[in-house]
């Protein structure tokens, strides 16, 4: 197009840049409302959520895909091997899914990372790992990773932190039960290790199934 000596030209390439950027833009913006809406809402989890059976290897590609955008242009790499389920709640597990995603993709290496989102059955449960090969933290700051507003050297250095991403992450574990650790090297990578107890939840969710059976045969 003319007009006034100015030209303007478009291709589909520039076209489809724009649109990806667009969509990059459009998932982060989506993902610090999400993190305001799950802090306001934080002491009301008990209220809305719901425990089942919640399959990890559907959860994580979800989240995959509702990043690709983002992974694609920060040239990573994900694989996932999930083949345990856990009893908890889908939503608030994804939501912990992402902010760990997020973060990889956040602290990650301009050339690219790499992602592996690994479960491993124990005696006591499921461990779910999620381990990149980024830039790593520092070892004194590993303890403080899950304070609220704790940013450390790295999000001061790429100034795109919050501080609150890992508290969220820490806070939803305590609500469901689930512990959460972080080990780390610094210029090597960091994972993040949750650990689902889940003959917890099965003796709880079948106790009070039982209860209620109980409960209705009596009143009946």
């Amino acid at each position: 197009a003319k007009e006034a000596g100015l030209s303007v030209s478009f291709d589909m390439a520039s076209y489809n840049v724009v649109k990806d950027n667009y969509a990059i833009i459009r998932d982060l913006v989506e993902n610090y409302v999400d993190m305001a809406l799950y802090y306001a809402r934080m002491d009301a989890v008990y209220k809305d959520y719901m425990i089942a059976e919640t399959n990890l290897q559907e959860v994580a590609q979800q989240v995959l895909l509702q990043n690709k955008y983002y992974l694609i242009q920060s040239h990573v790499k994900a694989e996932v091997a999930c083949p345990d389920t856990v009893y908890s709640d889908k939503k608030w597990i994804a939501f912990i899914l992402n902010q760990l995603i997020q973060n990889s993709v956040k602290y990650g290496r301009s050339e690219g990372t790499h992602i592996q989102i690994v479960t491993k059955k124990t005696k006591s449960g499921v461990l779910l790992r999620v381990k990149d090969d980024g830039i790593g933290i520092p070892k004194e700051e590993i303890p403080r990773i899950f304070e609220k507003g704790f940013t450390g050297t790295n999000g001061r250095n790429r100034e795109r932190s919050t501080g609150m991403g890992l508290y969220l992450c820490r806070k939803l574990c305590d609500k469901l039960n689930i512990e959460i650790r972080a080990e780390s090297a610094e210029g090597k990578g960091t994972e993040i290790i949750l650990m689902f107890p889940v003959s917890d939840y099965l003796t709880g969710y079948r106790s009070e199934e039982r209860r209620v059976g109980k409960e209705c045969l009596r009143l009946c």
